[in-house]
């Protein structure tokens, strides 16, 4: 984007997140707060005993509200109260292995809380831009070797995965029943490959599992080394659902439906090689493959074609695979030597987005 253009799309502007208090949503709630937004986030209570939203003292920075999106009364009073300009639908239940083991919450979350968030900002006027998150194992997965289009074939074998197809079957009928002739609003869903950065601690993650064998003294045991996935800075599809947030203000109709956001297929890595690349740079640990299989199905192949992005938006990744790692290697190291969270979030996003300096 050119200099200043999110700081003139943004500031002032009400923008509405659901799951602001997860990973990947406190990292847009403090990217859209430096941008002078008017941001109001929407989730459950952080699900880990630290998480990136506390340290960075969000509570204190945007509007917070505590809410369950599968509650559409409260929800919708919520949304339309707040009268946003732009929303970012986030909340879910984001990880595989525990959808195995309550598939009903992941199933009432991610299909029926998204269905309420779509029923919700039915009802509100305000809305010119909704970007709608699912994931990339939306896609009934066959573990070929080239990247899947956004025309390819939705499913899942595993609970999340049949969730997230779901949920893109729910917002393609929204926005074929209910938004056809209203050309005030533009609303897409956005699929994103396997994110990393500073501030995860969420459970069954390949880097803040690492982190945590870092800090007990005890080696990664990894399950699917050899599995890989599109790994990507959690700044990369960020800036792509700003980007697209952006083209749908300006032109609903022509941006309406999904798009990929993802790195290269020429530059996938398998999970060892991210783990190795990301014990390197934190110049401590080591890495093991585990003994015993999974007990669970799990992809061990997975790829995003992003072309329709790269051509009709003009959105690239900024860093690849190694830097991604680097930088997620440094957040970590900053943080154990106390340095300010705040800060060296703040200082990772104005690196990726030079131009809000």
């Amino acid at each position: 984007m050119p200099e200043n253009r999110l700081k003139n799309l943004f500031k002032e502007k009400r923008v509405f997140i659901t799951g602001h208090t997860g990973f990947k949503g406190s990292w847009l709630a403090s990217l859209l707060n430096l941008c002078g937004a008017d941001v109001l986030g929407y989730a459950l209570e952080p699900a880990t005993e630290i998480s990136h939203f506390d340290l960075l003292g969000l509570r204190k920075q945007i509007r917070h509200v505590i809410g369950d999106i599968r509650d559409l009364s409260h929800l919708t009073e919520t949304l339309t109260d707040f009268e946003p300009d732009f929303v970012f639908h986030m909340a879910a239940q984001a990880l595989v292995r525990p959808s195995y083991e309550d598939p009903i919450s992941t199933f009432s979350t991610n299909i029926l809380g998204s269905a309420n968030l779509l029923e919700a900002c039915r009802h509100c006027d305000s809305i010119k831009s909704l970007v709608y998150i699912t994931s990339d194992k939306c896609y009934e997965n066959v573990e070929w070797v080239w990247g899947y289009k956004e025309t390819d074939k939705l499913g899942g074998r595993d609970p999340y995965s049949a969730s997230k197809a779901a949920a893109e079957i729910v917002f393609s009928s929204y926005l074929r029943s209910f938004y056809e002739d209203r050309l005030g609003t533009g609303l897409a869903s956005v699929r994103a490959g396997n994110v990393i950065g500073g501030g995860d601690w969420a459970v069954d993650r390949i880097i803040p599992d690492c982190i945590r064998a870092v800090q007990a003294g005890v080696p990664l045991e990894l399950r699917s080394p050899n599995a890989t996935r599109p790994w990507q800075h959690v700044l990369e599809p960020l800036s792509g659902y700003l980007l697209l947030a952006e083209k749908l203000y300006e032109d609903g109709l022509k941006y309406r439906g999904a798009w990929n956001f993802g790195p290269s297929t020429n530059v996938v890595k398998t999970v060892k090689e991210v783990a190795d690349t990301l014990i390197k740079h934190l110049e401590q640990g080591e890495v093991i493959n585990a003994d015993a299989a999974s007990s669970v199905h799990e992809a061990t192949l997975l790829q995003l074609n992003c072309e329709k992005a790269h051509h009709v938006l003009g959105w690239a990744p900024r860093w690849g695979v190694e830097k991604s790692v680097e930088q997620t290697a440094l957040w970590y190291k900053d943080y154990f030597e106390g340095k300010s969270v705040k800060e060296i979030t703040k200082g990772q996003i104005l690196e990726f987005f030079p131009e809000l300096s």
